[in-house]
């Protein structure tokens, strides 16, 4: 439960204008979760039970129905499948850790889950369906939630539509041991990744990393399964690796992460309560993640949120201070817009808390939407 009260995430940029188009929205309420479906659909959550909803990219937010009995719960995650179908991930100590879904278009909604765990809190969801691919029926209804350790074990949850109300099925627990003080950032949605790739090569292919750490270590978990023709039972093989981002602080470690291919990944973080360190806020990895490096030139500050932009080929990480972007894949960052235009207000790019390009969310109902000349 690193519960990060943050302000920032924010992303990109030119030198002329601010890198966000600033969108009127429906709430005041601190933006927390945001999915980008395609195609004008996305999908926002946050503080005191909202949920906001748009199907014409971002040119109108619709305030959703709250949830049954969530009018003071913090929405931290959300992950939608259409313009009709979402689940939605509250956080806090045991029942307070809750999924909902919709499928009219968040007009109702259904409790699907609460957290069995009544010490455990929950960190992150995402959807699981590119994992099992497209000819599984019921690739569209998976879910997977990460939430903090419990006695020494790391708790990762998988969610499936149809079995049954408030029916959760934990990972094999045996193999994820965990320190007991080891947990994640509950901050922008991006300590988990359900692999998005195809099996990478004749025998393994990635199902999962998260992030997680301690006061004093970070670490990756990976997770990947044996695919092979012959393989019966196939292997699940599990390792969890450091990482250079702690810095034995209760406010430090990793807060997103993210990967352009199979191999080559980026990891931001530092210290949320010292925004203005740089120190140890960015690593870089070229194998999957079973090795980091430190930024030859790190970010300008702690940053709560990275992202992948790949018709530009540009890293993109946001934070409280500012913004930052790397074309080299995560070894140095430079920073973007340093001060804003004289016609801009002074956070015009700044005080964000979570991304999914091409939009970004932040306190008191701030929704941005990148602006296409942005990384040109």
């Amino acid at each position: 439960m690193r519960y990060a009260l943050i302000l920032g995430v924010l992303f990109v940029a030119t030198a002329a204008n601010a890198q966000w188009e600033i969108q009127p929205a429906p709430t005041t309420a601190d933006l927390r979760g945001i999915d980008n479906v395609g195609k004008g659909i996305a999908w926002a959550s946050g503080s005191d039970g909202i949920v906001l909803r748009t199907i014409d990219d971002g040119a109108y937010w619709q305030l959703c129905t709250t949830p049954p009995d969530a009018e003071k719960l913090d929405f931290r995650g959300i992950q939608a499948f259409d313009e009709k179908t979402a689940i939605v991930m509250s956080t806090g100590k045991g029942s307070l850790s809750r999924l909902y879904k919709t499928t009219d278009a968040c007009k109702t909604w259904d409790l699907i889950a609460k957290n069995p765990d009544k010490d455990g809190f929950w960190d992150a969801v995402q959807r699981e369906g590119a994992f099992w691919g497209d000819d599984d029926p019921d690739s569209d209804e998976r879910a997977v939630v990460l939430g903090d350790s419990v006695g020494g074990r790391q708790r990762v949850w998988e969610w499936k539509d149809g079995w049954g109300d408030q029916e959760l099925e934990p990972m094999d627990m045996t193999e994820f041991k965990a320190d007991v003080q080891e947990a994640s950032f509950a901050a922008s949605n991006s300590v988990l990744q359900v692999v998005k790739t195809p099996q990478i090569d004749r025998t393994w292919k990635y199902r999962f990393r998260w992030v997680s750490g301690t006061t004093q270590d970070a670490y990756i978990w990976i997770v990947r399964e044996e695919r092979t023709d012959t393989c019966e039972p196939c292997t699940v093989e599990t390792k969890r690796i450091e990482m250079p981002l702690a810095n034995d602080s209760p406010g430090a470690g990793t807060f997103s992460f993210g990967f352009s291919t199979d191999l080559v990944g980026v990891a931001v973080g530092g210290d949320y309560m010292k925004p203005d360190i740089s120190t140890r806020t960015a690593a870089c990895t070229s194998d999957a993640g079973y090795s980091w490096k430190i930024s030859d030139t790190p970010p300008h500050g702690f940053r709560s949120a990275v992202a992948y932009d790949a018709a530009a080929k540009t890293w993109i990480t946001v934070g409280p201070n500012g913004t930052d972007t790397s074309t080299d894949d995560g070894r140095n960052w430079r920073a973007l817009r340093p001060n804003p235009a004289l016609h801009e207000p002074a956070d015009a790019d700044r005080e964000w808390n979570a991304l999914s390009l091409p939009f970004v969310v932040g306190p008191h109902g701030r929704i941005g939407k990148l602006r296409p000349t942005a990384l040109k």
